[in-house]
């Protein structure tokens, strides 16, 4: 049958999950679908590819399988069949109904239970993996949802019904995994970017020599940090020209603005340098502390 009040795409062969309460900002996400930049579509994807493996493998699911990102304010949720679920992120609560689960191991679901994931409060993001994945419609080969461009379903809303797949294996048997860390700091790898010579000794100096701090206009598409302006030797109009996840944009505000999974495929300010890893970033919250460490000059 086809599913939901606002369907997002796919048909029921193993029940639904029921969102009963949607929280700020829930996608379907998957590990993304690379190779399309081409075509002016960024990877997407979990923001923590590692975390939602990790979900994934706790509950018997393909590491590729698609769960759910849900960001800080947590999410009620309702599945029509007895499933397993994993928990994995930031530092939130999880409940079964009236009963206490943990995050980082296979909790039990009985059908028609609810599952509460609670606000977090350390951190920004959770993932959630259920037995036998979010069986949304996949878009160029993936479930995940683009929230620039605009592909997969939507975020999330409170009625939406999304169907589950089969399960493809028992839950793992462990009673639970060591979490990650999600300090107050964060201190990234850069290298040089494609436009750094747009930028003045100083401009350099200042991004790999002071701390930022993340601002709170940031999202799947990428983080803005406030602190010392970056100030260019360059003043012309640059041509768009090809983005990359992790690139460190200079906008005309003279602040670094870092891509994350939902960025554009190109833009038309300067990058001045490109992170090596960006997943710290997925649980930055505003005012997170940021500095970059990279190649002496």
């Amino acid at each position: 049958m086809t599913i939901g009040p606002r369907s997002t795409g796919g048909v029921v062969t193993g029940g639904v999950v029921e969102v009963l309460r949607a929280g700020v900002l829930t996608t379907v996400q998957d590990l993304g679908r690379p190779g399309w930049a081409h075509l002016g579509v960024p990877r997407s994807g979990a923001l923590d590819p590692a975390a939602l493996r990790l979900a994934n493998r706790l509950v018997g699911n393909p590491e590729s399988a698609a769960g759910l990102e849900i960001t800080l304010t947590g999410c009620d949720l309702r599945p029509t069949r007895a499933t397993t679920v994993a928990v994995v992120g930031a530092e939130a609560d999880v409940w079964v109904g009236q009963r206490p689960g943990d995050t980082g191991r296979p909790v039990a679901v009985p059908g028609g239970a609810v599952l509460r994931i609670g606000p977090a409060r350390r951190g920004v993001r959770c993932w959630l993996a259920v037995a036998g994945g979010i069986a949304v419609a996949p878009v160029l080969g993936s479930r995940a949802t683009d929230t620039l461009a605009g592909l997969g379903p939507a975020p999330l809303r409170d009625g939406d019904l999304l169907p589950l797949g089969d399960p493809a294996g028992p839950p793992a048997p462990v009673d639970l995994t060591v979490p990650g860390t999600l300090p107050t700091a964060l201190h990234l790898a850069v290298r040089l970017g494609p436009r750094h010579d747009w930028f003045t000794p100083t401009a350099l100096d200042r991004l790999l020599g002071t701390a930022y701090q993340a601002s709170p206009l940031s999202n799947r598409v990428g983080v803005r940090l406030t602190g010392a302006p970056l100030p260019r030797a360059v003043a012309g109009e640059l041509p768009s020209e090809g983005l990359v996840l992790g690139a460190v944009q200079v906008p005309a505000d003279s602040q670094p603005l870092i891509f994350l999974a939902d960025h554009p495929t190109t833009g038309g300010y300067p990058v001045i340098a490109v992170l090596d890893d960006v997943t710290p970033l997925a649980q930055a919250r505003p005012g997170t502390t940021v500095r970059f460490h990279g190649p002496q000059r």
